[in-house]
């Protein structure tokens, strides 16, 4: 059965920031087969990540601080997924957040994340997710063009999906993002980095921020974030530090389902900011953020 959303299903058709002209770019057959095949690809991983969780999960390594963790299903997820892809897509490249990066000759790249949540995989919190995306042209988010993406939520079975110009969806369900509320009447999501310095700084953006939405939600993954955008369960999210990874699939899903998904100054999302919402409330969040220099310092 296809998971891949309807066409005519509502979404803008294309990302803002397009990197490619439209000729470049697969039609909508080929988009819906991409969509199919990065759900089944995030599904696989994601029942590889369910069925082999320990009682007790133990960290394989740290990466930019303590607090950064990989676990041994981080390293196995991406290596299933890097099997079936090579299998499957021979020809694409693949940019993940475990291993090197691989190029291809066909235009197109998958971007995985095998876990993204993977501190709430390691203490039990049912909020991760396998994220799986494919885009063309380079493969970083200010100049790519997304062009399919999945995120499979492990611990739910919820599977997020969405096509460029085709909507996006949960389990085949349509999504549509809410309408724009004041601020003080929404509810944002963050997230915050991993070292000491930058999550001292974050923690007063957020303290500056607090008196003027209805509250705020720290869920752990920045793929289930915006999926959770794009199905009203949030009005806004941003966050600063988001790498390709993050954000490939999630945002694909979140400007598919209605939202604006875009950095500051002008600037696409991407590592200085990713901001996510109904056009009008992001255009309140941004100037917010930008005010407050909230990508300046370390």
């Amino acid at each position: 059965m296809s998971t891949a959303p309807t066409p005519g299903t509502p979404g803008p058709a294309a990302l803002p920031d397009a990197a490619l002209p439209d000729a470049a770019l697969p039609d909508a057959a080929a988009t819906a087969r991409l969509v199919d095949l990065a759900a089944d690809l995030a599904r696989q991983a994601g029942d590889l990540v369910r069925e082999g969780r320990p009682d007790r999960v133990d960290v394989a390594a740290t990466k930019s601080s303590p607090v950064d963790v990989v676990t041994e299903r981080d390293l196995a997820s991406e290596a299933l997924l890097r099997s079936l892809l090579a299998r499957e897509r021979p020809d694409d490249g693949i940019l993940g957040e475990e291993g090197e990066p691989v190029t291809g000759t066909s235009g197109l790249t998958w971007v995985l994340d095998p876990i993204d949540g993977t501190v709430n995989y390691l203490y039990g919190i049912p909020a991760y997710a396998v994220s799986v995306a494919v885009v063309a042209g380079p493969a970083v988010p200010e100049r790519w063009t997304a062009v399919a993406g999945a995120v499979h939520g492990v611990a739910d079975g919820r599977t997020y999906t969405a096509g460029r110009g085709l909507g996006a969806a949960c389990d085949g369900r349509p999504l549509r993002v809410n309408a724009a509320r004041p601020p003080a009447e929404s509810l944002v999501a963050t997230g915050f980095a991993y070292t000491a310095q930058r999550r001292g700084e974050q923690a007063q953006l957020l303290a500056e921020l607090m008196p003027h939405i209805r509250d705020v939600r720290r869920i752990g993954s920045a793929a289930l974030d915006l999926c959770a955008v794009a199905a009203g369960n949030l009005d806004l999210y941003y966050e600063r530090g988001l790498k390709p990874w993050d954000l490939a699939a999630g945002a694909l899903v979140a400007t598919e389902a209605g939202a604006r998904v875009c950095g500051l100054r002008g600037e696409p999302a991407g590592e200085p900011m990713t901001v996510a919402g109904p056009p009008e409330s992001v255009e309140w969040l941004v100037a917010f953020l930008e005010e407050r220099r909230a990508t300046s310092g370390a």
